[in-house]
């Protein structure tokens, strides 16, 4: 396929992530070497999705490729909800795990808020725990969800002092929309959260300095949607059919992103893209959340992982 002309700067976010992790492993090992304190993040799957296999054990991969602890639970199908909660406790007691990670989705029978629920929020990596989302909020420390941090990582890298950009974020998710609405509030950004009630939804856009797509619909924003020279951060993965209609017969897909890439381009200052912009952040930045667990149950005042 042909690359698009852009105007647009592409945020390299597959790069970013490479120096974070890169950044990760050098604190990891004075971690160890002067508190010996080694960081261990354990993840826990329930059933065999294919997809979900290989994300955990390219997670496992990366944990230890970083110098840190990797412990993977694989559970049956079958496996009941308190049998599933009896190991999140004892995850929480066990002192050489400083991150916990559920994998979802979850078997049917089990109640996905319940176990999420059960796990230590200081060690709830995912940052998705009700206290996690309550510290974020009020601005006290705690761990922020993994595509959100790895989104407001990236904008600073891109445009350095947030300070007074009006930022629109269109999807309301406890996972990313409110997330990102908090990180760019303690940015001093004026934030917008728009939703599928929003009225006029172009015209919001229009009004962004810094437009964040986390919708979950493939190409939803348009290039005529984007003030010329804003920020894009496109945190959609969605598979459609082939563009080659010979391979879209046969079944073939590709991943787009919420934002109409090759439009966007044309008017944007920068912008991610979908495949190698915000996804390489996610596991980066759980990684970091790892690291931070990790100190700050031993005492220890976390290194800065920023450039």
């Amino acid at each position: 396929m042909a690359e698009i002309d852009t105007r647009a700067t592409v945020i390299d976010g597959k790069a970013f992530a490479a120096g974070l992790v890169e950044r990760v492993t050098g604190a990891c090992a004075r971690l160890v070497e002067t508190h010996s304190v080694k960081p261990g993040l354990a993840v826990v799957i329930v059933g065999d999705d294919p997809a979900s296999q290989i994300y955990v054990r390219n997670k496992g991969e990366r944990t230890q490729a970083a110098g840190m602890r990797s412990d993977t639970h694989r559970l049956a199908d079958s496996t009941s909800q308190d049998e599933l909660l009896a190991l999140v406790a004892a995850l929480n007691a066990d002192p050489g795990i400083h991150g916990i990670l559920v994998q979802l989705p979850l078997p049917a029978h089990i109640d996905s808020s319940a176990v999420l629920d059960a796990i230590d929020p200081d060690k709830d990596v995912d940052g998705f725990h009700v206290v996690n989302a309550g510290r974020l909020a009020v601005g006290l420390p705690g761990l922020v969800p993994c595509t959100p941090l790895g989104s407001v990582m990236l904008l600073k890298a891109t445009l350095g002092d947030l300070s007074g950009l009006n930022a629109v974020i269109v999807g309301r998710s406890n996972i990313v929309g409110k997330p990102m609405a908090q990180l760019l509030l303690a940015e001093n950004c004026t934030v917008t959260i728009a939703h599928s009630r929003s009225h006029d939804l172009p015209a919001l856009c229009r009004s962004a300095d810094i437009l964040v797509a986390a919708v979950g619909r493939p190409e939803m924003i348009r290039g005529d949607w984007i003030k010329p020279g804003a920020t894009v951060i496109d945190v959609g993965i969605n598979r459609v059919p082939s563009a080659d209609p010979a391979k879209a017969v046969e079944g073939k897909t590709r991943v787009v992103g919420d934002v109409a890439y090759g439009e966007a381009a044309q008017v944007a200052g920068a912008i991610t893209p979908v495949p190698g912009g915000v996804g390489p952040m996610t596991i980066a930045c759980l990684l970091a959340n790892t690291y931070v667990a990790a100190c700050r149950s031993a005492g220890v005042v976390p290194e800065s992982l920023t450039d």
